[in-house]
């Protein structure tokens, strides 16, 4: 199997290092200190599913992720939230709650009272405005670059639009060091011109200030306990929190800008978005070792921080990358190029615990491994790529031909491989339109034929299963009746539609799929029970509160424990 050319650490050598960390505290100590557990590093895995690692720790027992399996506690029955987008994913296991409770449905969603970018007079605007936490509120556009705008200058930076994919590959460590220079505070990396308008103030509104619910890294500000965190936009200013300070150090490079000469972004192919999460994992050490991200400045190892991973979700999505077929194989093994990122994924996961082992931290650290989401289907055999423009422009003209005049009856969806819209009219009837449209509605066939072959037909229903509207959407988020922020309907989607217009995806996230949610969760380190199995169902809320109570703080410091009862994980 060919191999990325970046250093890896991973084997017995990880494996050991991880039950390290795990055997320095006695499993009787069930009361964990602040003392006791000075750190905390949560590594987020997109795509993890609990089958990837139990069916990895078994064909690696000598791995990083089997020894924390061996010296901790896996929950196989977690699952994230509903939906399982990555936004909502990242901040239930960072703030306990809920979209109901945390207001964030997707990362590029809509809210019916706030006004659209760029709006001055908010006494004569029209309400109703996509709320886009992606690439597109980057100051950098047209290209979007790496550093997102902020402007650095590095030659391992500015050539990449120049460089062949060949050319950024070997250019890794350069770009590392270029990247790692990028601001702490990324809020000065978004353009106010690109963010939607609060209805009340008239101004721009951030990430941060959009979020209804505090943070860990809040909590854990509040007790002078140091805090970072590195993810793949800079919307990811939206942990800060409210107060828009939790996180004092947050490293954000733009995964959605150029990485080469052919256009692509750090997505588009599997090796290029190993080089992307390199990038972060460095940040990771320069943290563990003591240095802010840059490694520019000694300010002590943060008491809660840690990263999320994108290249095992790209393996799962692209058809073919690097001459190496996506996805899973028939009775769900990984497919060559998912056993490639999970080896990558592995190794970066054990260059982090022989970090912490090499400065004598084993005794403080708590390690934790989740999933914001999964991803669907994991069997391409019920893999269904449906065009659900065609199904909106089809739901919109019915609407009209009986409202003449009216507006489109879909003011803005999300699709994925789940439904989410948001209606220009939110009355009763125009409700039961909808959903009686979608469940009787034959959708067209996409029947473009990728690398891996055509997975693609009519659907009866839409594509879906069954649809939510109003109060029972509410209830599928928790979301307090009339919220703003929720969307009027859900499509829950049949098993293997994904929602495309193209055939760029073999796999998608956000819907409620086994697939989309049952993801890994292993908690190994100073407190922690050794080699415990636990299947009572848990969410990754959970991890928020336990966060706090390994640190020696009321859980109930969180707003969401306190609003809507999230309990810390059992068995720690």
């Amino acid at each position: 199997m060919s191999r990325h050319p970046i250093a890896v650490v991973g084997g017995v050598a990880a494996a050991a290092l991880v039950v390290a960390v795990a055997t320095v505290a006695s499993p009787a100590q069930a009361n964990p200190t602040a003392a006791a557990n000075r750190h905390v590093l949560l590594v987020s895995v997109d795509g993890l599913h609990q089958t990837d690692l139990s069916r990895y720790v078994s064909t690696h027992p000598h791995s990083a992720m089997a020894g924390m399996v061996a010296g901790g506690v896996e929950y196989t029955s977690a699952r994230t939230s509903f939906p399982s987008d990555s936004f909502p994913g990242m901040l239930a296991q960072l703030t306990g709650a809920t979209p109901g409770a945390s207001g964030v449905y997707y990362d590029d969603s809509y809210n019916r009272t706030f006004f659209a970018p760029g709006t001055l007079d908010c006494s004569t605007a029209t309400p109703g405005a996509e709320i886009p936490w992606t690439e597109g509120i980057d100051r950098s556009q047209n290209p979007i670059t790496l550093d997102a705008g902020q402007g650095l200058t590095d030659a391992a930076l500015t050539d990449l639009p120049t460089n062949t994919k060949a050319q950024t590959i070997a250019s890794t460590a350069a770009i590392t060091a270029a990247a790692l220079k990028m601001t702490a505070t990324p809020q000065t990396l978004l353009s106010p011109a690109a963010l939607p308008v609060d209805p009340h103030s008239c101004l721009p509104v951030y990430p941060s200030q959009y979020l209804t619910t505090n943070t860990v890294f809040e909590v854990a500000r509040s007790h002078g306990l140091r805090t970072a965190w590195s993810d793949k936009h800079p919307a990811y200013e939206i942990l800060n929190g409210p107060s828009g300070s939790g996180v004092q150090d947050l490293f954000t490079p733009e995964i959605n800008s150029i990485a080469d000469n052919a256009g692509d972004d750090w997505t588009t192919d599997n090796a290029l978005t190993q080089v992307y999460d390199s990038v972060k994992v460095q940040a990771i050490l320069n943290q563990i070792d003591g240095y802010d991200h840059s490694r520019t400045h000694k300010v002590g190892t943060p008491a809660v921080f840690g990263m999320n991973f994108q290249t095992l979700s790209t393996a799962e999505k692209l058809p073919l990358s690097d001459g190496l077929a996506g996805g899973y194989l028939a009775g769900g093994a990984p497919g060559p190029l998912v056993a490639r990122a999970l080896d990558y994924v592995d190794a970066q996961l054990g260059r982090m615990l022989e970090q912490i082992a090499r400065d004598g931290m084993a005794g403080q650290f708590t390690v934790i491994v989740s999933a914001k989401h999964g991803q669907s289907p994991i069997d391409q055999s019920t893999l269904r790529r449906v065009d659900d423009s065609a199904i909106i422009t089809a739901l919109d003209a019915a609407w009209t031909a009986q409202h003449p005049g009216a507006a489109p009856l879909v003011a803005f969806s999300l699709d994925d491989d789940g439904m989410l819209f948001w209606l220009s009219d939110r009355s009763a009837q125009a409700l039961a339109f909808a959903k009686s449209f979608l469940l009787t509605h034959t959708a067209p066939a996409n029947t473009v034929t990728d690398p891996k072959g055509t997975y693609s037909t009519t659907v009866a229903s839409s594509g879906l299963t069954s649809v939510a509207v109003g109060a029972a959407a509410d209830a599928l988020f928790r979301a307090t009746p009339g919220d703003s922020h929720a969307p009027d309907l859900v499509g829950i989607a049949q098993i293997g539609v994904v929602y495309t217009g193209g055939v760029k995806k073999i796999a998608e996230h956000g819907g409620a799929a086994p697939a989309d949610r049952d993801v890994a969760l292993v908690v190994a380190g100073t407190s922690v029970p050794h080699g415990k199995v636990i299947g009572t169902p848990v969410q990754t809320t959970q991890i928020a509160p336990s966060i706090l109570r390994l640190l020696g703080i009321n859980p109930r410091e969180l707003q969401a424990v306190r609003t809507q009862g999230t309990a810390t994980l059992p068995g720690l």
